[in-house]
């Protein structure tokens, strides 16, 4: 079963984990037409040939609000799993010891025993399938979850880099990323926490 912490390294960063974003292409300016103007940014005007910038991931999770609206969204909704499973693993746990109460004690009949084995493993079964559905609806949750968040930041990249500044942006995590060395003169996340936070979708719904 995943973890809260699971979700947040498989959140967001399973958007961009590969490394490349995009080969940005030329769109139409849609939302937020007017990108901050970052040192990335001008370093792009000042030069010319290939230009390219990067993304910071850890910090554009830990900013961009609509992200953490639904990573909160997706974390309640696993905590009521983990309990509503807690509970009736409980209440079978709870069956099972009293059975071996009512055994020992010699108030059962064979046919009795045997009877209550029966229902007791019947409602295991009935329990692991149960938790099989709930880890399957969560994961399909967990999947569009991610399939949105790309999209977002698909379509926010396109707009943003509509001028075509930039040939390549690349994503970067600490201790997890194929970069090697960055120049933070081209880092463009501010840029792009701002514009996507001004873009109207940073109400999880």
């Amino acid at each position: 079963m995943r973890t809260r912490k699971q979700i947040v390294t498989t959140g967001f960063l399973a958007v961009t984990a590969a490394g490349l974003l995009m080969s940005c292409q030329g769109n139409k300016t849609g939302g937020s037409t007017t990108a901050p103007t970052s040192n990335a940014t001008n370093n792009a005007s000042a030069q010319g040939g290939f230009k390219i910038a990067y993304v910071d991931l850890d910090s554009l999770e830990a900013h961009f609000e609509y992200f953490k609206e639904k990573r909160a969204i997706l974390e309640q909704k696993q905590q009521q799993m983990d309990n509503q499973l807690k509970s009736k693993g409980r209440a079978l746990q709870n069956e099972y010891e009293d059975l071996q109460r009512k055994a020992q004690a010699n108030m059962l009949t064979q046919e009795q025993g045997e009877a209550a084995q029966r229902s007791l493993m019947t409602k295991q079964q009935q329990l692991e399938q149960e938790a099989q559905n709930l880890r399957a609806v969560y994961t399909e949750q967990e999947t569009k979850f991610n399939e949105e968040l790309q999209k977002k930041l698909d379509d926010f990249l396109k707009s943003f880099n509509s001028d075509k500044r930039f040939a390549y942006i690349f994503s970067y995590r600490t201790a997890a990323s194929n970069i090697l060395y960055k120049d933070e003169s081209y880092d463009i996340t501010a840029d792009v926490i701002k514009g996507m936070n001004n873009s109207g979708t940073s109400t999880a719904k």
